[in-house]
């Protein structure tokens, strides 16, 4: 052992040492928790904020004193405490006071979400649109530039095409799917083969778990089956955390065709007898097609037997485009859904379901 140095000299710690990595652990998980505290704080002052100024203009009643006390305002308390306080600012907490009118509601995911997150949603249409995308932020630790992304590439106008396949009494969980899948992660060009695209979501595996979605977890590739003493091969096998259940996954480069219906229900009573565990709910399926034959999918109600359909992207589009075809799909579902009810309706009336 080397000999020590002379009373009165200085002690380094090595940084590798318990003592360091303890009181290092301290000092980030303090920074943490008050990382946290500021954001609620801060979050929830300028809901306050935007509720007070709101209330002042509505019990006015005039639009042109709305815009002239917001300057006003502005002005004043930027001189005080800062540019936060300049009028675009305070628009945008005058419309969170608006579309949160209770606090109660994003409250739980202020501590882990900052303004700027908040500032992304407010130009969303729908209040299940803004929700959906600060719990998505909130849950998978996106930073700002990360949620924009996320919003533009429709997640959950995504969702909600996949959704709208599902019927009420669907056994497939709604808001698990989306429809289409973007994978211009992978970088795949024309000519590829199904084998190409197992090996391009392989190398690009944290990309595709995210777009598949929270939860997932991936479990295997090319899952092997004996059945009748013939193999068959699985291209995917994913556990989903939240549900508690094994997730099939089968890749196609074509159209949907109705056999690949068959190869996945045999697919999925194989793991239901032999991989499900204790305490875990019955597997589910997703065939991932690069082209979808959307009147086969409704009249096979497919969803009925744990099966999801969905299409794939390889290439992302440019965003006009990207957003008309997607706003075409949603419609598309939409209407899908209103058929469906009115059928429902339909039975019920003549004495049918």
């Amino acid at each position: 052992m080397a000999a020590n140095k002379k009373s009165g000299s200085a002690v380094t710690l090595p940084s590798q040492s318990d003592l360091f990595t303890a009181v290092s652990g301290l000092i980030e998980e303090a920074r943490r928790t008050l990382a946290r505290q500021a954001n609620t704080t801060t979050v929830f002052l300028f809901w306050r904020i935007g509720r007070q100024v709101n209330s002042e203009i509505l019990n006015n009643q005039r639009a042109e004193y709305g815009q002239k006390i917001v300057s006003a305002l502005a002005t004043q308390l930027v001189v005080c405490y800062g540019r936060s306080f300049e009028a675009r600012n305070l628009r945008r907490m005058m419309q969170f006071a608006e579309q949160f009118p209770d606090f109660g509601i994003v409250s739980p995911l202020a501590t882990r979400l900052s303004w700027s997150h908040v500032v992304e949603v407010l130009p969303l249409k729908t209040p299940e649109a803004r929700l959906f995308y600060l719990g998505e932020a909130a849950a998978r630790q996106l930073g700002k530039r990360e949620l924009r992304q996320f919003i533009t590439r429709k997640a959950f106008e995504r969702r909600e095409i996949a959704n709208a396949q599902l019927a009420e009494s669907s056994v497939v969980p709604h808001d698990t799917f989306k429809d289409p899948y973007l994978l211009d992660v992978l970088g795949l060009h024309d000519g590829y083969l199904e084998a190409d695209l197992e090996a391009a979501v392989l190398r690009e595996l944290e990309s595709f778990i995210l777009e598949l979605g929270g939860g997932f977890a991936f479990v295997e590739r090319q899952k092997r089956m004996i059945i009748d003493g013939e193999d068959f091969h699985l291209d995917l096998l994913f556990f989903h955390r939240r549900l508690k259940r094994l997730v099939a996954v089968e890749l196609k480069i074509g159209k949907f065709e109705a056999r690949h219906k068959g190869q996945m229900e045999l697919y999925l009573g194989w793991l239901n007898r032999y991989e499900r565990q204790e305490g875990e709910n019955a597997p589910i399926g997703l065939i991932l097609c690069a082209e979808k034959s959307r009147e086969q999918i409704e009249l096979l109600q497919l969803d009925q037997d744990n099966i999801m359909v969905a299409e794939y992207w390889t290439v992302f589009p440019e965003r006009p485009v990207f957003e008309r075809k997607i706003h075409a799909l949603l419609v598309s579902a939409r209407e899908q859904v209103a058929r469906r009810k009115v059928l429902l309706s339909g039975k019920r009336k003549g004495g049918g379901v």
